[in-house]
């Protein structure tokens, strides 16, 4: 299932960096953001080496999924919205937590405790139950076995979007055992010193934008100077570089001397409404000013028709029905991507497994072992001719008609968002 998983997000991801990776085993609690709520656990499974468990809410443990879920190597974490004795349905949970550790195990802890209802590029203050969980591991084994906590930030171009960009950070790691006297004078000031440090080393790993009300502006200057973070078919594959704009860009915003000035705040919604109005993005109006299409791309998709239908028959049928009922069932898009993801494999996968019926007897089983395991990049090139051709015809429609005014428009905003970034 791991190889199914790393595969399938390899895919999903058009870009996929980690940095500073961690060991597999250590006894170390990994605290993490929890920007694309399903999305992370995947992510930081398949592409950060170490072994973790997870601490998942537990409202989702039922008679059917609980085994699953052990397996998965995930925790149960019980809230007080979950209507149960909290405190004793927790303390059974950190005890298996500290035996996780003291077996060289890691945990894996969403700090903030909950997801946004959309993607934003910030991080909410973070909860003490991880270094609880660390001190309590201490306590137990009498401070004889060295227990780390770390920080991992993961960077999403577009969580919720297939062919987007991942980064994601891992911070130095902390011991805890040097803590031990300030611990035993005072564990409730430690436990929240700790906690702030953690947080700290968690903002350093991420894009974060202090003030929510400005984490619009922030995206949309991204947008606009097309550089960090932001989703685009011609970003800058260099997703470290695209980081250290994103994350500079964000602290510079953060710093009382440099906010963002009402006046271009005003210019930015005036052009983004504007854009809204003739119903397209910036990304679209931009290729439609510099003409991005060449004819060496119309020959690649020509040449990709037979992989694209091959997709359409094997992943994308699924895909539209699924896509369907997912955006109809979960209000919140940060489900989206991941649940999307997850049914792929467990629906179109084992329906796929179906041509092994006949295809061994026609091409041999070599054959048909690489044509099954080719069948998801058919599905990506049919996702990705079928976006070509409707960027296609989109930007036609923008060409014939005259937008000098906004592309003026879209200078002198340029020039203001340039005036700022350079200050």
């Amino acid at each position: 299932m791991f190889y199914v998983l790393n595969y399938t997000l390899r895919l999903y991801f058009r870009n996929v960096k980690v940095i500073n990776k961690p060991p597999k085993y250590g006894k170390t609690i990994y605290v993490s953001n929890h920007a694309a709520s399903f999305m992370d656990p995947l992510v930081i499974a398949a592409f950060n080496r170490s072994v973790v468990y997870f601490m998942t809410r537990s409202d989702v443990f039922t008679s059917f999924t609980k085994p699953i879920f052990w397996v998965a190597h995930m925790l149960p974490i019980y809230r007080q919205r979950d209507g149960v004795n909290t405190k004793e349905k927790n303390t059974e949970v950190f005890k298996k937590c500290t035996e996780t550790l003291l077996r060289n195990r890691n945990l894996l802890i969403f700090g903030e405790g909950f997801t946004d209802d959309t993607f934003v590029r910030r991080l909410k203050p973070i909860k003490k139950g991880a270094v609880r969980i660390g001190f309590t591991t201490l306590e137990a084994c009498n401070w004889e076995e060295d227990i780390y906590i770390a920080a991992i930030g993961c960077n999403y171009s577009d969580p919720s979007r297939f062919g987007s960009d991942l980064l994601i950070k891992n911070s130095k790691p902390i011991l805890l055992n040097q803590y031990q006297s300030e611990y035993q004078e005072n564990p409730s000031k430690v436990i929240s010193e700790v906690t702030s440090i953690v947080e700290g080393l968690l903002k350093e790993e991420l894009t974060h934008v202090e003030e929510i009300e400005n984490a619009e502006y922030h995206e949309k200057i991204m947008i606009i100077e097309r550089k960090g973070m932001f989703d685009s078919f011609s970003n800058n594959p260099d997703l470290a570089e695209r980081w250290g704009y994103s994350s500079a860009l964000a602290n510079k915003i953060n710093e009382s001397k440099f906010k963002i000035s009402s006046e271009l705040k005003i210019s930015i919604d005036t052009y983004f409404q504007k854009l809204k109005k003739i119903e397209t993005s910036d990304d679209l109006f931009y290729d439609s000013i510099n003409n991005r299409f060449k004819p060496i791309h119309f020959f690649i998709q020509a040449a990709l028709i037979p992989f694209s239908i091959l997709g359409f028959a094997h992943c994308a049928i699924f895909y539209l029905l699924i896509k369907r009922f997912v955006e109809k069932k979960f209000r919140r898009d940060v489900f989206w991507g991941s649940t999307k993801l997850m049914m792929m494999i467990f629906i179109a996968g084992p329906i796929n497994l179906g041509i092994f019926a006949f295809l061994p007897g026609l091409i041999g089983w070599p054959l048909s072992v690489l044509y099954f395991l080719l069948i998801p990049m058919f599905g990506y090139s049919f996702y990705f001719s079928m976006r070509f051709w409707q960027r296609v015809l989109l930007i036609s429609e923008l060409n014939r008609k005259d937008h000098k005014n906004l592309i003026t428009e879209r200078d002198d905003l340029k020039q203001k968002i340039n005036n700022f970034v350079q200050l």
